[in-house]
């Protein structure tokens, strides 16, 4: 193995060249991800024992898109077009093994490749569209003449992540390799295209699902159409279908390129996308807590147990539910009870008449809850979260009962929006298991959780908290108790009363992470 530079090494198995990138976390196209790409393949190309090139990445994921650090700042090294032009270039077979995610910039180099092999459990997408942004380098060419023009427009615009069995359909990934050898399975894919001498591919070439949509502007405007409301006020989505407007109609991909990279810049400097970048690191800031290490032992969390079936109730247990966690729900009275599952069944059901899931997804879902009269039915839960009245005499009583019903090392927590919660947690023989978790309404829809920790509340207990955030699609902030005003409820609502503090900086509404909420939107989710 040789080290092309410190996060690139180029190996040989036999006939097949390796080109190995290793830039933990996640492998972004850093500068030197760049050069070690360029002069790895211009290594393993000069090299006449290598007849197929395979492009693979150590750690948890290929490619997951850009630097977004250096948005902005003065080039160094091979630009990204560089090393996509000698990718694709190569008078050698290049296979891209992709595992974890190729996303961005990661799917626009994969794509630059003449084949790509995943893993089942990988994932491909051009997410751009969250930061603000269209994909910059070719993205919005070649997608569209691999994927076709409605798939393209769909995936660009919505941002997603697409499962590799369903890239394999689309013919965005060529053979899918067994779970855990990747490698062994890219290596064999390439000898197999060196022993039938298949043809050097190149996505750029296939116009043939591009030139089936000329002439068609009616695809265009129906997507509009049919999504004018999710846009509304955005820029990016309007400039990536313009792009890909460009790609159908352009006498050339190059003019293509060209309508690309005149659109991305007048993103990348807009105040839309400076506004979203900025939350994108603010977000990430928010998730490091100083004295939480990231090894912290979490706790399992398989089934969870509300206290109260009003708004509230309801709307924090469908969290739960949609990410395929049980909840059993316990409240004071029957008809109570079944009025909450009444308004979850008619929530679903909604979600299905406009798309979102098939209405056989609302039995099953439905199917995860349980419901009870009995406080005694949460004696099995990993964690129960209150979210009944904003009386403290109430909270002491029922935290005093789960103290007694619960087992050992479950989570206890409260939905307050402004008690104390160490006054709470001291009626409990457990105040190192007691925590915040402030959902906004409705909590099925909004996306910010308020964490709140306590002056006992565990590293555990914590940690657990904020990884649980992410299960149930929650942006997650982490606070004190504190009898002053609130950091984050002022992002949230201005005016409102609370008795918070920002626990990341300590800083009564001054800190980075709290100005990033005037610059994003922590609403309803898109």
């Amino acid at each position: 193995m040789t080290a092309i530079n410190p996060v690139t090494d180029f190996s040989k198995d036999g006939e097949i060249g390796v080109i190995t990138l290793n830039s933990p976390p996640v492998n972004a196209l850093s500068a030197a991800v760049r050069d070690g790409l360029h002069d790895g393949f211009k290594a393993a190309i000069a090299d006449p024992d290598v007849k197929a090139i395979v492009l693979i990445c150590d750690g948890r994921t290929f490619i997951a898109g850009a630097d977004i650090s250096e948005f902005g700042g003065a080039s160094k090294g091979a630009s990204l077009f560089e090393v996509q032009a000698m990718m694709e270039d190569s008078p050698k077979p290049v296979i891209a093994a992709i595992h974890g995610t190729a996303l961005g910039g990661g799917l626009e180099v994969a794509l630059c490749a003449h084949y790509r092999v995943a893993v089942p459990s990988a994932r491909c997408g051009l997410p751009e569209v969250n930061l603000g942004l269209l994909p910059g380098a070719g993205g919005t060419q070649r997608l569209p003449r691999i994927a076709g023009v409605e798939k393209a427009l769909e995936m660009m615009t919505a941002g997603t992540h697409v499962p590799a069995k369903e890239c394999l359909a689309m013919g965005l990934v060529d053979a899918l390799a067994e779970e855990g050898k990747l490698k062994d399975g890219a290596i064999a894919f390439a000898r197999k295209v060196v022993a039938e001498k298949k043809p050097l591919v190149k996505v750029r070439d296939n116009n043939a699902k591009t030139d089936a949509a000329k002439g068609k502007p009616e695809i265009f405007a129906a997507f509009r159409k049919a999504n004018a409301r999710k846009f509304r006020g955005f820029t990016a989505p309007e400039a990536i279908i313009k792009t890909v407007e460009a790609a159908v109609n352009a006498p050339s991909f190059e003019e293509g390129l060209k309508a690309e990279r005149q659109l991305f810049m007048g993103l990348v400097t807009g105040a839309q996308s400076v506004a979203q970048r900025y939350y994108f690191f603010a977000e990430r800031q928010a998730n490091k807590i100083p004295d939480v290490p990231d090894d912290t032992k979490l706790i399992p969390i398989k089934k969870v147990g509300i206290i109260g079936a009003g708004t509230m109730g309801g709307g924090i247990a469908m969290n739960f539910v949609n990410a395929g966690i049980p909840v059993t729900i316990v409240e004071v009275k029957q008809d109570a009870l079944d009025r909450g599952l009444k308004v979850v069944r008619g929530n679903y059901e909604r979600s299905a008449k406009n798309g979102r899931f098939p209405m056989e997804e609302v039995d099953k879902r439905m199917a995860m809850f349980g419901g009870s009269l009995d406080m005694a039915a949460l004696a099995d839960c990993d964690l129960v979260i209150e979210a009944v009245f904003e009386r403290m005499d109430i909270k002491k009583d029922i935290f005093t009962k789960l103290d007694a019903i619960c087992k050992p090392g479950a989570i206890l927590a409260t939905n307050t929006s402004g008690l104390n919660i160490d006054e709470i947690a001291s009626v409990t023989k457990r105040p190192e298991a007691v925590i915040g978790l402030h959902f906004f309404s409705p909590a099925n829809v909004m996306k910010l959780l308020e964490i709140v920790r306590a002056d006992h509340t565990s590293k555990e207990v914590i940690a657990t908290s904020m990884k649980l955030a992410k299960t149930i699609g929650k942006i997650a902030v982490l606070v004190g108790v504190c009898p002053a005003s609130s950091a984050t409820a002022s992002w949230v609502r201005a005016g409102a009363k609370r008795r918070r503090w920002c626990w990341k900086a300590r800083c009564r509404g001054t800190s980075t992470a709290c100005s990033t909420i005037s610059a994003s939107r922590w609403g309803r989710s898109r």
